[in-house]
């Protein structure tokens, strides 16, 4: 009778595993292109090629690295194509941005070239499969990210402006009034489903008069770089979990959104006013601790 509970256990772990995993990659928002696959939700572009060696070579010992010679080639011509369809905000691709010089388009295709394999598999008919990544973050963001988002240093509060003191007025003592008290959060998650909104490298959130609350201004570039200027999600519930929002976020609704690459996205008045208001906002805007969850 042991013996069968334990298998039982076995096969109803065997039953939750994969589950949990494929939960896992359906919370990822990923984008996929004609060349590839973009994960917005771990910030990385991915490609694949396929090889195969000259038919002279076929059954040879150099068969295999010339399969995958070609393979590699291939994904790299691929992952550049995809790379280039990535979007930096609202109007600007990656490719509108690298054909303004010669000198940042030979960045990125050296970045390119220096993706690494994810996956490789050699097949019965003598061809090699690889699927190649390369980060958006790290160097490739500190060349693509708009040159405007500058780093930001500690975040000091307005002294106070001091007056002329006052002849002091004597009242009879009463109960002193409640302090008002501002909310205070440790990031802030935008809701965005629903408004057919796009992710981008460098995202916008304006309040109802098209006045920027969250964007390049408000972010340190040393932040924006390491993890970008924001998270995205498809799941909310995930996104306000994230570390990245730690364990208080402040959770807005997107109303719509603004731009031609539909990446900008517009909030209530009433919800740009609490951001504003809140306590500890401009340290975790500077920090980047947004995450956006779209559909």
């Amino acid at each position: 009778m042991k013996k069968y509970a334990i298998l039982a256990i076995v096969f109803v772990g065997l039953l939750i595993l994969p589950a949990s995993v494929y939960c896992a990659q359906w919370q990822d928002l990923v984008e996929q292109t004609a060349t590839g696959k973009i994960n917005w939700t771990k910030g990385v572009v991915q490609a694949k090629g396929i090889g195969a060696p000259p038919e002279k070579y076929y059954g040879k010992p150099q068969a295999r690295p010339m399969a995958l010679r070609a393979a590699k080639l291939d994904a790299m011509r691929n992952l550049l194509e995809a790379t280039k369809g990535v979007r930096i905000n609202s109007t600007t691709l990656v490719k509108n941005f690298a054909i303004t010089s010669d000198i940042i388009m030979s960045q990125v295709e050296g970045m390119v070239k220096g993706a690494q394999i994810v996956h490789q598999e050699y097949m019965s008919d003598g061809t090699v499969e690889v699927i190649i990544q390369m980060s958006l973050m790290g160097g490739f963001a500190q060349l693509i990210l708009p040159k405007e988002i500058k780093q930001v240093e500690s975040i000091r509060p307005v002294p106070p402006v001091h007056k002329e003191p006052l002849p002091p007025i004597v009242k009879k003592p009463s109960a002193p009034a409640p302090k008002p008290v501002s909310e205070v959060f440790t990031g802030m998650v935008i809701d965005a489903r629903g408004i057919n909104a796009r992710p981008a490298m460098a995202p916008k959130i304006l309040n109802e008069k098209g006045e920027e609350v969250y964007g390049s201004a408000y972010v340190s570039r040393e932040f924006a770089v390491q993890q970008g200027m924001s998270g995205y999600a498809k799941d909310l519930t995930a996104a306000q979990s994230n570390p990245r929002v730690t364990n208080s976020p402040l959770t807005v609704k997107g109303l719509r959104t603004e731009g031609h690459g539909r990446s900008d996205i517009v909030i209530s008045n009433a919800d740009a006013s609490r951001l504003r208001s809140a306590s500890e906002h401009l340290t975790f805007l500077k920090k980047c601790r947004v995450m956006i969850v779209v559909d």
